[in-house]
């Protein structure tokens, strides 16, 4: 005989909301809410399940049986099955029994909406409080401007479960040691936000986090939904913003997640053409499906509303857009229109831009889009896809194919370096090294550049050097920093040990100060998404495998030169964007950077002098493998 109790926490209004599509906040609704009945203290139940014949809540406190608390499905065709049990709470493990219409189907699934999962591999929910304790007002309050698009954005990209470990243990860092040893790190590094890989609850570890079955629920790997936000909250106070990976392109077929949910293609498009991703061997959401749209745009914003997150990176955008990505001749059915867009997904990404920056001005979403489909960064009211940035995959690409040829090669290639500027203003592009670039055999980021040991580290200062000056937001992977020899490895921790020598020091302090210039002048971040913000001085000395370009804001001006040969230039003639005294910023081939210490100019005075288009100049001494900034006083 039944024990539950016929309860709602829904009204009419948020049914009709739910079935349009509209429900945006379902995660206070759905799922497991320890509540108060008529005095008496249990847990709500509520779960999506519209093809199912029954529905019954298995758990701890009922020896998974099946037979004691069936819930009651709504009487509105919502396909949701709801309803109070006594005396279950706080701690409690459960799962859904679902008996389907559907060919007598029976599942056990956990629960989509539940906020704590168990640790992997178990894979039961967790009927949880959430009860955080926030001390960020300083940084919600002002966010605005740190996460706006004029504000200097260099993020630094994390694993949690490699970042560090605790080699004697056997065990990565908890959420409570991450507070304050990466916080700390992050923090003396400069860096303006941390991005994590996902953290949402996933079973496989390989999958880095990008196969999930838990969307609510921060993984338990490393503590407690608490300490998730202790994590969050310790990034706001030391003044860095956080970025989750969001992945609402695919999900796993693990037995007790997403997939044939209710006996029925449910959350997966029912079409094994669009509803099954070759590449991850993973399901595709059914973007057309409103229901669908309610959870993950509700799944979008819980992040950014019950953990303070300051954006999403939205994975795998490309996947989403077209129906033929990854796909053979016969393996995809193009849209209504003959295309090859996918028309729901791409109203899906719409609207979920549009709920974000409704509710939550003060955030970002980034797409990690590898394609050139138009205004993927643009307002969705002139037609965009309302992204506040893209990666700049292009950029990504080309830079790292440059800095792999031997410099003695490179004058042939220089509109290989060059090509991103005549299309880097139609988005507003982040520059990515991220994660994708060091593993399955890429090598590291050092281990790519030529050279004996010392061109090598000279390259990867060149090449850093260049990013952050280029426009455009930046972002790097952990790791990356500090020149790690090895590919990453999920299973084990960064080599920490390499910091001890002087080489990989150096491009630390190279990472640290670059954050602090890249932060500190405007010229480097007012204008990073404006073409105003850029004019090349010249692109064109392929003969001495020089570049140079100014970088601009409303009120100053840097100069940047690269050097990208190992043969220093003496008395070399650049021009100058305006008449004055110019003083050294930086210099890339910097003693404690680990470079030569070649002499240059600290600082000159422009000369009346016509050059390169310019009608100031000045001769200067640019050192080996390296970039040197000037600001104009």
């Amino acid at each position: 005989m039944s024990k539950v109790q016929i309860h709602s926490l829904f009204t009419d209004f948020d049914i009709n909301l739910f079935k349009s599509g509209k429900h945006y906040r379902l995660y206070e609704k759905m799922g497991s809410h320890v509540i108060e009945v008529n005095g008496v203290r249990g847990t709500y139940f509520a779960v999506w399940a519209p093809s199912a014949q029954s529905v019954a809540v298995i758990g701890e406190f009922n020896f998974w049986d099946g037979e004691q608390h069936q819930l009651n499905v709504r009487w509105d065709s919502s396909g949701i099955w709801e309803g109070f049990i006594p005396g279950v709470l706080h701690g409690m493990t459960y799962k859904y029994k679902i008996h389907s219409t559907n060919r007598g189907i029976v599942t056990e699934k956990a629960d989509p909406y539940a906020r704590r999962c168990e640790h992997p591999p178990k894979t039961a929910s967790i009927v949880y409080e959430y009860k955080p304790t926030w001390n960020d007002n300083d940084w919600m309050q002002n966010r605005e401007k740190n996460n706006a698009l004029d504000a200097p954005y260099s993020v630094y990209e994390v694993h949690l479960g490699s970042w560090k470990r605790k080699i004697e243990e056997n065990r990565s860092l908890s959420y409570h040691e991450l507070s304050l040893e990466l916080v700390a790190y992050a923090k003396k590094m400069q860096f303006t936000h941390i991005e994590f890989m996902p953290i949402m609850e996933y079973p496989y570890d390989p999958s880095w986090g990008y196969q999930i079955t838990g969307y609510f629920a921060p993984t338990s790997r490393f503590g407690y939904p608490e300490e998730f936000q202790e994590l969050v909250n310790a990034c706001h106070n030391a003044g860095i913003g956080v970025i989750l990976d969001w992945v609402p392109s695919h999900f796993p077929e693990d037995a007790h997640g997403l997939g044939n949910f209710d006996g029925t293609h449910l959350y997966e498009h029912p079409d094994r053409k669009r509803g099954y991703h070759p590449d991850w061997k993973s399901l595709i959401f059914n973007y057309g499906r409103n229901e669908v749209k309610s959870f993950l745009i509700s799944n979008a914003l819980f992040w950014l509303d019950q953990y303070h997150i300051d954006g999403l990176r939205v994975d795998a955008v490309a996947s989403m857009l077209f129906l033929d990505y990854s796909r053979e001749e016969g393996e995809w059915e193009p849209n209504i229109n003959g295309g090859r867009e996918n028309l729901e997904a791409i109203t899906f990404l719409k609207e979920m831009n549009e709920a974000v920056y409704l509710n939550y001005p003060d955030t970002q979403t980034i797409a990690e889009e590898s394609t050139s489909f138009p205004m993927v960064s643009k307002p969705t009211s002139i037609g965009g896809l309302g992204f506040g940035m893209k990666w700049m995959m292009g950029w990504m690409h080309d830079t790292l194919e440059y800095f792999k040829k031997d410099p003695i090669h490179r004058r042939h290639h220089q509109n290989d370096l060059t090509f991103s500027m005549t299309y880097a203003f139609t988005e507003n592009f982040m520059l990515p090294l991220s994660h994708d670039e060091v593993v399955y055999g890429k090598s590291s980021i050092l281990g790519r550049m030529p050279g004996d040991q010392w061109q090598k580290f000279a390259n990867l200062r060149l090449l850093y050097s260049y990013m952050f000056t280029h426009s455009g937001g930046k972002l790097l992977m952990m790791g990356s920093e500090f020149g790690q020899h090895e590919e990453w490895n999920f299973e084990s921790s960064l080599d920490w040990h390499l910091t001890e020598f002087a080489p990989h020091q150096g491009i630390q302090n190279l990472i640290k100060d670059l954050n602090q210039i890249y932060r500190s002048q405007k010229a480097l971040h007012e204008k990073q998404f404006d073409d105003d913000g850029f004019a090349w001085i010249s692109h064109e000395d392929a003969e001495n495998t020089v570049i140079s370009y100014v970088r601009s804001s409303d009120n100053s001006q840097v100069v940047i030169i690269c050097n990208l040969t190992p043969e220093p230039r003496v008395n070399y003639l650049i021009g100058l964007p305006t008449k004055g005294i110019y003083k050294l910023l930086f210099n890339s081939d910097e003693i404690d950077y680990g470079g030569s210490g070649f002499e240059v100019n600290e600082s000159f005075n422009s000369q009346n002098k016509q050059w390169q288009q310019r009608l100031q100049s000045a001769a200067l001494n640019l050192p080996p493998l390296a970039v040197v900034i000037y600001k104009a006083e």
